[in-house]
């Protein structure tokens, strides 16, 4: 992968893109979730490399792109539609996990006919009706709640929730340890109230596939997700073995799963 940057005056946003050698292939652009970076989807970078375009970015905010200045989801779409323009990308499949899913649904909401696909990884749908007055007054305490808790126990706590195996554990905890106790809150705290702000009701013409691990427990999104299926009529496939972080608790399944859509997409 090779690593390049994009610049605005917000910031300085990092990505790393594997080419493929048929100048035709179709591009994945792989999104992260809160507090996390790219190395989330190594796993799949390596998988899919072999037959697609694959960039994967660290979100603004977050990883190798920080500082930065007034986050929000439509200030990420511009940044990624910079990294679409600098690579000349037409159009890709977004493959976005948790708060990456807002990051790529905001992208297709401004930028409709650069999406092929989207493939949401333990993430929420944007749309009023989803949420409650009692979900949107919890996410606005997440910044001070988890400003109780010791530097040490918050990140245990993060990587717990988010995953089921070791291997996600892992994973979660080396993408956190950048990230002291003030930062952590902070970005948690910018980022919900970014959705919260910035939520709009949504209708994709494209195809959108929803994956959910077998035993994510983190917050609502269960719920949400086959409130989600259910109202649009987006296929569901459940992970096994798999918490929110589910492609990297399973991501031979995961990988499977993903494939088969984009075998349904060629």
């Amino acid at each position: 992968m090779l690593e390049k940057t994009i610049t605005s005056p917000r910031g300085t946003v990092h990505y790393w893109i594997a080419r493929h050698r048929d100048p035709q292939a179709i591009c994945l652009v792989f999104t992260h979730g809160l507090t996390a970076n790219h190395r989330m989807f190594d796993h799949q970078v390596a998988y899919f490399r072999k037959h697609y375009t694959v960039i994967s970015w660290d979100l603004p905010l977050h990883g190798a792109s920080r500082p930065y200045a007034d986050f929000s989801f439509q200030h990420a779409a511009a940044d990624l539609d910079a990294i679409f323009i600098q690579e000349n990308i037409p159009a890709a499949v977004l493959i976005g996990q948790s708060l990456g899913g807002y990051a790529c649904q905001q992208y297709a909401l401004d930028f409709p006919d650069k999406v092929l696909a989207f493939i949401g990884v333990g993430t929420s749908p944007f749309g009023r009706s989803y949420y409650s007055r009692s979900d949107r007054f919890w996410v606005r305490q997440v910044e001070w709640l988890s400003r109780c808790y010791r530097h040490d126990k918050l990140v245990t706590a993060i990587a717990k929730g988010a995953t089921h195996t070791k291997r996600g554990f892992d994973n979660m905890v080396a993408m956190l340890k950048p990230y002291d106790k003030a930062e952590l809150c902070q970005i948690m705290g910018i980022a919900y109230a970014s959705f919260l702000r910035e939520n709009q009701d949504t209708a994709f013409a494209f195809p959108v596939l929803l994956t959910l691990g077998e035993y994510d427990r983190f917050g609502k999104v269960s719920q949400y997700n086959w409130a989600w299926a259910a109202k649009t009529g987006y296929p569901l496939k459940v992970i096994p073995v798999a918490g929110h972080n589910a492609n990297v608790d399973n991501p031979v399944v995961f990988n499977a799963v993903v494939e088969d859509f984009l075998d349904r997409l060629r």
